[in-house]
């Protein structure tokens, strides 16, 4: 595991973006496994700046996103599809048909979880894949004591999480989403943790003792050969 350490949120986005960026310049059909939150919305914003000078940036990339509320409609302003269109999809040129974020109203979510699994294999696997941290350690909306094999599924949401995420529904947050697991993330080539934002300094001191527990699910990143943290001091 590679920290990198920048003393202002700016910095860390910067970062971020140079990662992203090249690794598209490098093979411009990667697979790409994407978060939301507050977090990475300054690397997207340095993207878009970036590649609106660009031609055919994004034109052959697949992306994932890691997660999806249940039981709301895509165009629910709380919902991730549409937080990846305000912050990404909407401004560069990417081909809709290629961004892939599960959706949280479809009837059946267990077949939608599993569906979601058959395109990440069919595309060929994540190659990079970006991920935030939360409070409590879980990573994408796996919760504490999730095991580390875990697939694409449906999860309950801790109340913390639910509390950290309640801006954008102005009040009633759902109870579940569908994530990727932990084994799904593990299996991506290489891996980018983001880290920033108040009230994570516990989560990061156990990050750094590099002690494994299913407790921690962020602790599953030791277990892989690539992932680097990048994260700001200034929390």
């Amino acid at each position: 595991m590679i920290w990198e350490t920048f003393d202002t949120y700016e910095a860390l986005s910067e970062r971020g973006a140079a990662i992203f960026l090249d690794a598209i310049r490098e093979y411009p059909r990667i697979v790409l496994g994407l978060p939301t939150g507050r977090t990475p919305v300054g690397m997207y914003d340095r993207v878009v700046a970036e590649c609106s000078r660009e031609y055919r940036c994004f034109s052959e990339v697949t992306t994932f996103n890691l997660d999806e509320y249940a039981g709301i409609e895509r165009d629910h302003p709380g919902s991730y599809y549409a937080f990846m269109r305000q912050h990404l999809f909407d401004h560069v040129d990417i081909d809709p048909s290629r961004t892939n974020i599960p959706n949280g109203s479809a009837p059946d979510l267990k077949a939608e979880c599993v569906r979601y699994e058959e395109l990440i294999a069919t595309a060929g696997g994540l190659g990079l894949t970006f991920l935030g941290l939360g409070r409590n350690g879980h990573i994408g909306f796996n919760e504490p004591g999730t095991p580390f094999n875990t697939r694409t599924r449906v999860v309950e949401l801790h109340e913390s999480t639910r509390t950290a995420n309640a801006d954008p529904f102005g009040g009633y947050v759902p109870t579940h989403a569908m994530t990727m697991g932990i084994g799904t993330i593990l299996e991506s080539s290489r891996i980018v943790l983001l880290v920033s934002g108040t009230g994570k300094e516990n989560a990061i001191e156990r990050l750094r003792s590099g002690k494994v527990s299913t407790d921690f699910p962020a602790s599953a990143l030791w277990t892989h050969p690539d992932v680097r943290v990048v994260i700001s001091t200034a929390i």
